[in-house]
């Protein structure tokens, strides 16, 4: 029987085990031009003892950012900072891919540089709010992309995949998931567009393809996953036909070969559709499953069953930094303090102790 702690190759690279750091905005890239500081080169540092560390989500364009203090990849500063990363998780036997995330309409121009501005597929803006470093404000309408910069949004992904690897990662993540730019190009609700990147579930499906396509070309299949989230209405969401959406995708993409693909799941009630996704896909299948509680050591099981190939981990990692040793002993487990999830200095960031 394979268990969570069984060595695993994806595409070609070798993971120690099972357990993934599940990608987590921190909003403590406050270096200079937007960088990672040691304090994040120690904070992943502190977690190589997963079999797969994701990044948080990480700007590929300027445009394409979203929150106060996330970092990028799309400078020489960025790439220079998060060489220091990379080279501290390898350093200690680990595998870091990074998450390219383009927030689309989700953000604020007080968030940006110049005169840039949130854009999205259509002129909707999201409801809710966006925190920036004045306090909350209500999310704009963002400008709608021209078919023109829809592609340079495309080509703004593999740029940034190219910048990743010359950082040291061992790939990129795709984010196609929670609310975001691909995943505003896949949902009805925020897509209503009329020519090739709107309208029936083929044209809706053609951002994500494309991006995967494209990074894919960059970098290499075996380098390249992609994260999706079906049926999530997170970040003011609607999706009206999800089943034929996501296998339609799914479908699309399996010919690329592309190393993982890593379903959040936003309730119970998808399960049905992960499996079906596991079945159509070749590759690994990297699993943050639904749960009341955050994601605790019962999800295992969903490896040793054939649910998933890998369990992400999102806030029991935060707040254990050696949790894959922490899974195999049984606990005890570190309580996650949200007050410091976002943002501040080292407290609840580095200071969680090992066993």
């Amino acid at each position: 029987m394979t268990t969570a702690f069984d060595p695993v190759d994806l595409a070609g690279t070798r993971l120690a085990n099972r357990i993934a750091m599940a990608p987590m905005t921190r909003s403590r890239a406050n270096g200079q031009d937007g960088t990672p500081t040691a304090a994040t080169v120690e904070y992943y540092a502190q977690r190589a003892s997963a079999g797969l560390i994701i990044t948080e989500g990480t700007q590929p364009v300027p445009e394409g950012q979203g929150y106060p203090d996330t970092p990028g990849l799309h400078s020489r500063a960025q790439i220079a900072a998060w060489r220091e990363v990379t080279a501290a998780v390898h350093e200690r036997g680990g595998r870091i891919f990074a998450q390219l995330m383009h927030t689309g309409r989700i953000g604020h121009p007080d968030l940006l540089d110049g005169d840039l501005h949130p854009v999205g597929p259509s002129p909707i803006a999201a409801a809710g709010q966006v925190y920036t470093h004045e306090g909350p404000k209500d999310y704009v309408t963002p400008r709608e992309l021209t078919g023109d910069q829809v592609r340079e949004a495309i080509a703004g992904f593999a740029s940034a995949a190219r910048n990743a690897i010359e950082a040291g990662f061992d790939g990129v993540e795709i984010h196609g998931a929670n609310g975001y730019l691909v995943q505003q190009f896949l949902a009805t609700g925020s897509n209503r567009r009329t020519d090739e990147w709107g309208g029936p579930v083929e044209n809706r499906i053609r951002f994500a393809v494309e991006t995967v396509k494209a990074v894919a070309a960059e970098i290499g299949p075996e380098r390249t996953g992609l994260r999706i989230s079906p049926a999530n209405v997170y970040n003011d969401i609607s999706e009206s036909d999800t089943e034929e959406t996501y296998t339609a995708l799914v479908d699309a993409i399996e010919p690329v070969g592309i190393a993982y693909l890593h379903i959040t799941e936003p309730t119970a009630e998808v399960r049905g559709l992960t499996l079906d996704l596991r079945k159509r896909f070749s590759g690994t299948l990297v699993l943050n499953p639904a749960t009341e509680e955050p994601t605790g050591p019962d999800a295992l099981a969903l490896i040793e069953d054939g649910t998933a190939d890998l369990i992400a981990y999102g806030a029991l990692f935060l707040a254990n930094p050696d949790l894959p040793a922490r899974l195999r002993a049984g606990g005890p487990y570190n309580t996650p303090d949200r007050a410091t999830f976002f943002g501040g200095d080292h407290r609840g960031y580095t200071d969680y102790p090992a066993l």
